[in-house]
């Protein structure tokens, strides 16, 4: 049976100068290099997209990195961060590939092992732990802080983690209930006409709110936490004229709150309760004025115990494309607005977008 560990060679990287290149080689356990390799060997073809100079040659339990010297030796930690990860159990995916080489990139000295490695909940065999260094920074700032503003792009996880966070705090008896709650503000459609109740029409806003507790939780208990009240899922408008103490609260889609909506909830907050406030900056829906979420920071940011953190399209988790969408988008709204102030332009991209508007 191959051993389990890396032989003394692997760790040394076994490099040979050749004509100005280098060779690692990694002897790994043939359980344990199945989960590193992946789909189709999908993560070792990430790390090689991350180093486009460096080959990577599997051949039964050995992994054979070779080109620059330099690269060789990034790769090569690189590959053995992601190993120490499969055997802390995590599931790995191109997203844990690349935060842990820009993490790597960034500091030499850590380990994305480490610091990825936090399991929030555990529920039906999946572990909820952050993804990248931005979501590790976010999750730690919930543990630090009474409030927590999680502003980022679509993607970054911002809700699903403050949900986990709030089940973590419920299952270890911090808190004594939860309570989710998102502004009833329509995207574009009008949902007035939907036959039922006030509910039944508000249950389409709150419907991402269930799906999460669902993911995180056994769904045979949600109903019942739902009904007993450790569990509340609301619109925003419920939330007036309520204090709530020993809870952990979750505001979503804040972007869609007034600046009257956004001091209204914060000043709901109780004795021994947390909040996390999460939402985009760029998606508000508000038919008109001010979104509270974009004002709130210039007014609380020098209060202690009250920490933003800013979630980037590197933090994105879902498909690679969603981060080059956010950031795409991004751009343009730059240049729009630099339009709007009568900015000149000088790149191609600048061109591009304002060529039609002649």
């Amino acid at each position: 049976m191959a051993p389990t560990e890396p032989t003394p060679q692997a760790s040394q990287g076994d490099r040979a100068e050749r004509s100005g290149r280098s060779e690692a080689k990694l002897h790994i356990d043939g359980i344990e290099m199945v989960r590193l390799l992946g789909p189709q060997d999908r993560l070792l073809t990430t790390v090689e997209r991350r180093f486009p100079e460096v080959s990577v040659l599997v051949r039964g339990n050995d992994i054979t990195i070779s080109g620059p010297a330099d690269q060789v030796d990034s790769a090569r930690r690189l590959v053995e961060e992601l190993l120490q990860m499969v055997r802390n159990g995590h599931d790995l995916t191109p997203t844990e590939v690349s935060s842990s080489a820009r993490i790597l990139e960034n500091d030499r000295g850590s380990s994305p092992a480490e610091l990825l490695s936090q399991a929030m909940v555990t529920a039906r065999g999946k572990s909820v732990r952050p993804k990248t260094l931005g979501q590790k920074e976010y999750v730690d700032s919930i543990d630090e802080n009474t409030i927590v503003f999680g502003i980022g792009p679509a993607g970054t996880g911002k809700t699903y983690l403050a949900m986990a966070k709030a089940v973590q705090a419920l299952q270890r008896k911090e808190v004594e209930r939860i309570i989710l709650t998102r502004p009833a503000v329509e995207a574009g459609e009008r949902l007035g006409y939907l036959p039922g109740t006030l509910t039944d029409k508000i249950d389409p806003y709150l419907r991402p709110l269930y799906d999460a507790l669902n993911e995180m939780m056994d769904p045979e208990i949600v109903p019942k936490l739902l009904a007993a009240g450790t569990i509340e899922v609301a619109p925003l408008a419920y939330m007036r004229g309520r204090t709530l103490n020993s809870s952990f609260i979750v505001l979503d889609e804040a972007q869609n709150t007034t600046p009257e909506q956004m001091k209204m909830f914060l000043t709901r907050l109780g004795f021994g309760s947390k909040m996390v406030v999460t939402g985009d900056i760029t998606q508000v829906d508000l038919p008109n004025g001010t979104s509270g979420l974009q004002v709130v920071s210039r007014i609380l940011d020098r209060i202690d115990d009250i920490h933003f953190a800013l979630l980037t399209s590197a933090d994105v988790v879902r498909h690679t494309l969603v981060g080059q969408i956010v950031d795409a988008y991004t751009e343009y709204d730059q240049v729009q607005l630099a339009r709007q102030q009568g900015h000149d332009f000088t790149s191609e991209r600048d061109r591009r977008y304002t060529k039609g508007k002649r």
